[in-house]
C-alpha cells in the first residue's frame, strides 16, 4: 500500500511538472554575462533561461512547506541589472527555508578544494548551514526530519570528477529514502557540447565519481539527476521523487559564459574549457596553475627543462598549500589556446616525458581521477595519444545510447 505521505509527492510532482510546462513559455529573457566573471566590458547576450529564474514553476509548491536548499555560491536568479541568490529570494517570497545544504568548497565558495567544510550559520541570512562535504557526504534522517521539499541548484561544468555530482548522487538518495521530493533547477553546462574521456570503472568509484560515465558527460544537472533515477544507480536501486525545472532556449552547443565563478579555482571560461584534460594533474606531481591567477590554464614543475614560460606558485585564496609552493616552476601556458570539443592527453603525455624518472609523477588519487588504472598504464607504455582516443571509443559510444535516453535539449 502507498502510503498517505508517498501519494502527496507523487501528485506533488505530477502537478509540478504540468505547471513547468505552461510557465516555461511566458518566462523573460535573460542576458547571461560575459567572458570574464566580473568584467566590465560588453556582454554576450544568450536567450537562455535558467530553471532558478523559472519561479512561477515552482514557487506556489513551496508556500506553507518546510525547504531545505542544496546551493552556493552559483544558485543565483537573473535580473535586469545583475542577480540574486536564490535563497535571498526565496526568503522575500517568505519560504519558508529551514536550512541550506552546503557541498564542497562551502555555502559561499571560498573553501579550497578538498578543503574540510564545517557546519554553521550563514552570516547573512542567519541560516543554519550543514556541509555535505567531508565525514558527512550524504543528508541524514536527522537533518531531513521535517523538510517537505529539497531544492537542488548548483552550476555544474560537466565533468565527472568535480564534486557536485557526488553531491547531487546523495541529495537524491537521501530524499529517496525519506519519501521527500526534489526540485532540481537545471543549469546550462559549460562542456555540454562534446562527451569525451576514458570512462569510470566501478571498482574505482568514489567521491571524485561514482557513475560509469566518460569523464565529459555532455548533460545538464538536470539531466545528468534523470539519468541517476533512470539507471537505478541510487543505493538499494531506491527511485528519487524528482523534478526537473528546465532550461528554456537552451542546446548543449550554446557557448555559455558563467557569470561566477564555480568554484575558487575555475576563474574563466578557459580554465572551466581546460578543466577536464588540466585535471588529469590532481593525481600528479604536476602544478596545473594552483597557487596562481591562471588556475587550470598552464601546468609546470620546478623539474622541467627551462624554457621562456614560467611560474612561482604562491599560497592563495583557492590554494592554501599549492605544489611547489614559493619554487619556480617552468612549463606550458594555455591561455591562448583554441575551445576544446576533447579530452586531451597530450598534455599529460608531455608532463610525464618531461619529469624525471626519478621522481613519482602519479600519485595516490589519479585512479580516481581517470576512473581506471588504464591511462595510468598506457602512459607509462608509451602509448601515443591517437591509440588512447581510440581506446576510449566502445566505453563512449555505449555511455551515449544510455544518455540519449535522458536528454532535455537537443
Amino acid at each position: 500500500m502507498i502510503s498517505k505521505r508517498l501519494k502527496n509527492t507523487y501528485f506533488f510532482s505530477i502537478s509540478l511538472m504540468f505547471f513547468c510546462l505552461v510557465s516555461c513559455s511566458s518566462q523573460n529573457r535573460i542576458s547571461i554575462h560575459n567572458h570574464k566573471f566580473g568584467s566590465n566590458t560588453t556582454p554576450q547576450v544568450q536567450e537562455i533561461v535558467v530553471g532558478a529564474n523559472n519561479m512561477t514553476a515552482y514557487l506556489p509548491f513551496l508556500k506553507s512547506k518546510k525547504i531545505a536548499i542544496v546551493a552556493n555560491q552559483t544558485s543565483i536568479i537573473f535580473k535586469k541589472n545583475g542577480y540574486t541568490h536564490l535563497v535571498d529570494s526565496l526568503l522575500s517570497h517568505n519560504v519558508n527555508i529551514t536550512n541550506v545544504f552546503s557541498p564542497e568548497h562551502g555555502f559561499r565558495g571560498d573553501a579550497d578544494a578538498g578543503e574540510k567544510v564545517a557546519d554553521g550559520f550563514d552570516a547573512k541570512t542567519g541560516l543554519p548551514i550543514v556541509s555535505l562535504y567531508g565525514k558527512n557526504k550524504k543528508p541524514t534522517d536527522e537533518q531531513l526530519k521535517g523538510i517537505e521539499i529539497v531544492i537542488f541548484d548548483i552550476q555544474d561544468v560537466g565533468v565527472r570528477f568535480y564534486t557536485y555530482l557526488a553531491t547531487l548522487h546523495y541529495v537524491m538518495e537521501a530524499c529517496a529514502e525519506n519519501d521527500i521530493p526534489l526540485i532540481v533547477l537545471d543549469r546550462p553546462n559549460p562542456n555540454g557540447h562534446y562527451v569525451d574521456g576514458p570512462t569510470l570503472k566501478m571498482e574505482y568509484a568514489s567521491f571524485l565519481g561514482m557513475h560509469p560515465v566518460p569523464l565529459v558527460y555532455g548533460m545538464t544537472i538536470g539531466e545528468y539527476a534523470q539519468m541517476i533515477n533512470g539507471e537505478h544507480w541510487l543505493k538499494n536501486m531506491v527511485s528519487c521523487n524528482l523534478t526537473v525545472i528546465p532550461l528554456k532556449n537552451y542546446t548543449h552547443q550554446n557557448d555559455y559564459h558563467l557569470p561566477i565563478k564555480p568554484s575558487p579555482n575555475l576563474p574563466n571560461d578557459k580554465a572551466i574549457n581546460l578543466y577536464p584534460s588540466l585535471g588529469f594533474f590532481e593525481g600528479t606531481i604536476i602544478n596545473a596553475g594552483r597557487g596562481t591567477e591562471n588556475q587550470f590554464q598552464q601546468y609546470g614543475a620546478p623539474f622541467f627543462p627551462k624554457s621562456a614560460f614560467s611560474y612561482t606558485p604562491l599560497p592563495n585564496k583557492g590554494a592554501k598549500s599549492p605544489k611547489h609552493e614559493n619554487k619556480l616552476c617552468y612549463g606550458v601556458d594555455l591561455k591562448n589556446t583554441e575551445r576544446l570539443s576533447i579530452v586531451t592527453v597530450e598534455w599529460l603525455i608531455d608532463a610525464y616525458l618531461k619529469t624525471p624518472k626519478t621522481k613519482p609523477f602519479f600519485g595516490a588519487t589519479f585512479t580516481a581521477h581517470a576512473g581506471t588504472t588504464e591511462l595510468e598504464s598506457q602512459i607509462i607504455s608509451g602509448i601515443s595519444a591517437k591509440e588512447i582516443y581510440n581506446s576510449w571509443q566502445l566505453g563512449i559510444r555505449s555511455f551515449k545510447k544510455i544518455r540519449e535516453k535522458y536528454l532535455l535539449y537537443e
